[in-house]
């Protein structure tokens, strides 16, 4: 590690000081200045710079897990542990850190048949179950809300509206979206939680008249819609928390890009087998 430090900056010292001070000789220096790099060091610079590639693609939301699985996609195969060395080595820090929530018991008393999904976020076929909730997203100039449908299935956002003022045409508008966009089946479940947008007389005759079936979940447990609370702590770990939005149109405009641009089609998901929700979807037909 001296010796490599001191190639690195050999033009910045004195050859013959920084020996002493780095208690190396200089013989043994310049003997390893005529080395020829190994296969390793010659594969990690390759290596290096296709990670780079990858990581400021996805703008430093890919940490080396999901780098390792773009690199297997294409056709470079590479252990985890080996990206993860090589990302610290060139300070790629992935943006964010994981968050939980801590459980809180339920108290309150309900009705089972209202959450008919009981966590269970599989189906086997798009438009089947979507999920739905609303998130705020903070800008100098006050509050711009967000309101999403998700497909269990591919984890594609059907649909999705913002505005600064949360009411029910909030969820209506993200809601017409999806229906105009997928034409989803009579029988579509959509789970949502007890927000008084879901609850609202105007979204529950939507839903009728198209023949859906609501289901809810239990008060105060997030882990009863986890898919959303899921998409909603990504879209802030990797767009809004370094953000720092100076109003709500330049927040709505950079969500529409992280939606519609690069995370229905191009973020690859763990669940999806490293594939992105369209990639996914066009797989399954």
């Amino acid at each position: 590690m001296r010796f490599q430090f001191l190639k690195e900056h050999q033009k910045e010292y004195n050859i013959q000081k920084a020996c002493k001070i780095l208690r190396i000789s200089r013989s043994g220096f310049y003997d390893y200045l005529k080395r020829r790099k190994s296969n390793r060091a010659i594969e990690n610079e390759a290596l290096t710079e296709m990670i780079e590639d990858i990581f400021h693609e996805h703008q430093g939301r890919y940490g080396a897990r999901r780098i390792q699985k773009v690199l297997e996609q294409q056709n470079v195969h590479v252990n985890p542990k080996r990206v993860s060395k090589l990302m610290s080595e060139h300070g790629l820090i992935a943006k964010g850190t994981r968050r939980f929530y801590r459980y809180q018991a339920n108290k309150t008393a309900y009705d089972e048949k209202e959450n008919i999904l009981n966590q269970v976020f599989k189906t086997s076929a798009k438009n089947q179950i979507w999920v739905g909730d609303i998130t705020y997203i903070p800008t100098k100039r006050g509050w711009l809300y967000l309101a999403v449908f998700i497909d269990i299935f591919s984890r594609k956002v059907t649909g999705w509206a913002m505005d600064t003022r949360i009411r029910d045409t909030l969820v209506l508008s993200a809601l017409n979206q999806a229906i105009g966009r997928e034409h989803p089946p009579e029988g579509l479940i959509i789970h949502t939680d007890r927000g008084c947008q879901y609850t609202a007389q105007r979204f529950q005759a939507m839903c009728i008249r198209y023949g859906f079936r609501l289901s809810m979940s239990r008060k105060g447990n997030p882990y009863d819609n986890a898919i959303m609370e899921s998409f909603y702590r990504t879209l802030k770990r990797e767009l809004v928390q370094d953000a720092h939005y100076d109003n709500p149109e330049q927040a709505r405009m950079d969500i529409f890009k992280y939606i519609e641009l690069y995370y229905n089609t191009k973020r690859i998901h763990s669940a999806l087998g490293w594939l992105s929700p369209t990639q996914f979807e066009s797989q399954s037909l």
